[in-house]
């Protein structure tokens, strides 16, 4: 319906935004003007901010899936985080985990690199009141002390936000490559992808007291953007769980399919109807509901 604008490339990678996304910084400003104009351009500002370390995050998953030669197709960025779009995913656990981490990996490093500045601000004496609020009269330095402890803050929090493991996210990606070294793919993903639907439910449940003030937790420690992460994640999971069950049929039925002129008749797929070519007789063979039924002469193939 709408579509991405692109705002670049990094490393080869197109950048895009999705239009939406221009939608969260004018609620910010509307929302952060009850403090003043200053404290609403500045709380702006760090929304853009806080969205280039989502781009760097993202760029870390695709960094690290480049090392193991898959390549990124694009990075685009929502209103809800970013998201990038890998030619294909992994199917080695570690590798996977690898990819996974790396995205919370560089808001470590982000929030690591700030670190010694909030510290020379809170020795300075420049954090001191209201951290969250953001006055003209307070100069440069302590508007630069509580913007740094602040961007700081939000990386830590996606660090953690991005490891629950609700499976697409970071965290289900990593609880999936886990269980993944001790069962077979799809189960893994079929266990995974569970979790990940009961976290996505609280995921919506929370978002959407927050946004009518059902409970007075939600709406302190909840966002209505909640909500929408959790039917991401919802139906992400479930799209990729599907995906994962048909690439694993098509590998049984490429194992399963001989060339050679012994090969006996290939069994179809349980359920399966249509016809399927014999190559060991030359003829074709209706299968109905996972049964042969019929067998005609094909001729030459």
């Amino acid at each position: 319906m709408f579509r991405s604008w692109k705002i670049g490339t990094a490393f080869g990678i197109p950048l895009y935004i999705h239009p939406t996304i221009v939608l969260l910084p004018a609620l910010v400003f509307a929302t952060q003007w009850d403090g003043g104009w200053f404290n609403a351009l500045v709380m702006t500002v760090l929304t853009a901010a806080l969205f280039g370390c989502v781009l760097l995050h993202e760029l870390g998953h695709a960094a690290t899936a480049l090392l193991f030669g898959i390549r990124t197709h694009d990075i685009t960025l929502y209103p809800i985080g970013g998201v990038a779009s890998l030619e294909r995913m992994t199917e080695k656990p570690l590798q996977e985990m690898a990819v996974a981490v790396a995205g919370p990996a560089v808001n470590l490093v982000i929030a690591l690199l700030l670190l010694p500045l909030v510290v020379l601000g809170a020795a300075a004496g420049l954090l001191g009141g209201d951290v969250t609020a953001f006055r003209l009269a307070d100069g440069l330095g302590e508007t630069a002390s509580k913007f740094t402890l602040l961007l700081t803050a939000m990386n830590i929090g996606l660090i953690l936000f991005n490891l629950i493991p609700a499976f697409p996210m970071d965290g289900g990606r990593v609880f999936r490559a886990f269980l993944a070294l001790l069962m077979n793919r799809v189960r893994a993903t079929e266990i995974a992808s569970g979790v990940g639907a009961v976290l996505a439910g609280l995921f919506i449940v929370a978002g959407l007291a927050s946004l009518f003030g059902l409970a007075s937790f939600f709406t302190d420690y909840a966002n209505p953007l909640l909500a929408l992460v959790g039917a991401f994640v919802l139906f992400a999971g479930r799209m990729e769980l599907l995906g994962v069950r048909r690439q694993a049929e098509q590998a049984r039925l490429a194992d399963a399919w001989d060339d050679s002129p012994e090969a006996p008749i290939v069994e179809a797929a349980p359920g399966f109807s249509g016809y399927r070519w014999d190559r060991r007789d030359h003829v074709w063979v209706l299968w109905r509901n996972g049964r042969p039924i019929e067998v005609y002469d094909g001729g030459a193939e």
